[in-house]
């Protein structure tokens, strides 16, 4: 009789998998297509050497790499840029979460106008808000000349430095934290919260021992969203750092199109996809750890 229900169960285990991989199947192509073939692409290129002109040679060897791992400037600029991308987060999560804690407990109309006031930015191009950010922050913009009104002589320069960067991709990021926020903010139960109150917490220690934990698996989402946002943002940076500010994306494009080394364009690229790797790794192990 076991025998007839394992030889029975069988078929259906081989139809649900053949379901299941004519399902994956598209987005399985797309990916391939769009992501995998172009980053091997990038890995082949960066074993490869380029004339003077910018042409790329038939050589393979580990010249780009040997250069690139033992070049002083370049660790710095990894280590900078993974440090500038973590601040940012850390100042994106900061701001964002009074925002989207408060959009968890409002109800009726008046959330929707505040989700609406979220969503607002995304439709709108990032180069659109820098430009914005640039006439706030100019020597002559909002900031500068509210500060000189109320007496002061020399406003801090928040332009073309990396203060500048920091607050506009702080601004830009803090959509997509709220709503990573918003979407992990699922087991948060405000009975949970009426209970610890009853039995004697403070409103402080509420919020550390049970909102916080409660929240945590959104905060990891948030984070690792901004962080790869960040570290991967070129736009906002070579405008508001006008070129003083050097971060991995302003250096492969500075590469890849101002000095034409596609090899070493391409090691900076593999690099960033390193770092991705490792900010996923350490997601998983946060989630593991959080549940």
């Amino acid at each position: 009789m076991s025998a007839l229900v394992l030889s029975a169960s069988a078929p259906r285990r081989l139809g649900a998998l053949g379901t299941a991989s004519l399902l994956l199947a598209p987005i399985a192509l797309v990916n391939a297509i769009g992501f995998l073939w172009p980053v091997v692409n990038l890995l082949r290129m960066s074993f490869r050497e380029s004339t003077a002109t910018g042409a790329l040679t038939d050589v393979f060897s580990l010249a780009t790499w040997s250069a690139t791992l033992q070049d002083s400037f370049t660790l710095d600029l990894i280590a900078s840029s993974v440090g500038v991308s973590l601040f940012i987060t850390l100042l994106t999560l900061l701001a964002s979460y009074p925002i989207a804690l408060y959009l968890h407990r409002s109800s009726g109309l008046w959330r929707t106008v505040l989700m609406v006031l979220v969503v607002a930015p995304l439709l709108t191009s990032a180069v659109v808000r820098t430009y914005g950010w640039i006439a706030i922050l100019s020597d002559r913009g909002l900031v500068a000349n509210a500060l000189m009104a109320l007496g002061m002589a020399e406003p801090p320069r928040l332009m073309f430095n990396l203060t500048g960067v920091i607050i506009g991709l702080t601004e830009i990021l803090m959509p997509y934290m709220i709503l990573a926020l918003l979407s992990g903010f699922g087991r948060l139960d405000p009975r949970l919260e009426e209970a610890a109150l009853t039995l004697g917490a403070t409103p402080l220690k509420t919020f550390w021992r049970v909102v916080v934990p409660l929240t945590a698996p959104g905060m990891a989402l948030g984070s690792l969203l901004c962080f790869v946002l960040a570290i991967s943002s070129f736009v906002t940076p070579k405008l508001l750092g006008g070129g003083r500010v050097f971060l991995l994306a302003t250096e492969i494009y500075d590469q890849a199109i101002v000095t034409l080394n596609w090899p070493l364009a391409a090691a900076l690229s593999m690099i960033v996809l390193v770092v991705f790797g490792a900010a996923l790794v350490l997601y998983s192990r946060a989630l593991r750890h959080i549940a």
